[in-house]
C-alpha cells in the first residue's frame, strides 16, 4: 500500500507497519509546508509522484548512509519492483524536482544535479513554470 503524501514524501507499508518515507536528494514543490504557500508546480509534482506510485505498486527501498530525517522520516531511494524504475531519478528528470544532497546520504548526488540541469537547459516541468 502507497499513499503520496506529496512529491518527495510517501507513506508505504512495511510489514503492516505505516512508514512514512522521504525521497532522498530531491526537493519538489512545497504542497503541504505548515505556514508555507504552495510553490509553483508543487500540485503537478504531487501528481506525477502519483501517477509513478500506483497504490499497490511494490517497492523496493535502498538506504543511505543516515536513516532518518529530523522529522522521523525514513530516507530511501525508491524503485519499483517490476520494472526497477528509480523514482527520485524519474521526478527530477522530468522537471517535477530540484537536487537536495545533504550529505552524507549524496550516494546518487551527481547524477541528480546532472539529470536536474538538463532538464533546466531543456525547459521541462518546473523549470519551464517557474522562476527565481
Amino acid at each position: 500500500m502507497i499513499s503520496v503524501v506529496d512529491g518527495d514524501t510517501i507513506d508505504v507499508d512495511i510489514g503492516g507497519h505505516r512508514e512514512r518515507v522521504r525521497l532522498i536528494g530531491i526537493d519538489t514543490p512545497e504542497t503541504k509546508k505548515p505556514n508555507t504557500p504552495v510553490q509553483c508546480y508543487g500540485p503537478e509534482a504531487t501528481k506525477f509522484t502519483k501517477s509513478l506510485l500506483p497504490k499497490d505498486a511494490a517497492l523496493h527501498l535502498e538506504r543511505d548512509v543516515v536513516a532518518r530525517d529530523d522529522f522521523g522520516r525514513m530516507l530511501a531511494y525508491v524503485y519499483l519492483a517490476g520494472d526497477g524504475q528509480f523514482v527520485n531519478m524519474t521526478i527530477i528528470r522530468q522537471g517535477y524536482a530540484r537536487p537536495l544532497t545533504i550529505k552524507p546520504n549524496a550516494a546518487h548526488a551527481d547524477e541528480f544535479v546532472e539529470a536536474a540541469s538538463n532538464a533546466q537547459r531543456e525547459h521541462i516541468g518546473l523549470w519551464a513554470k517557474c522562476t527565481g
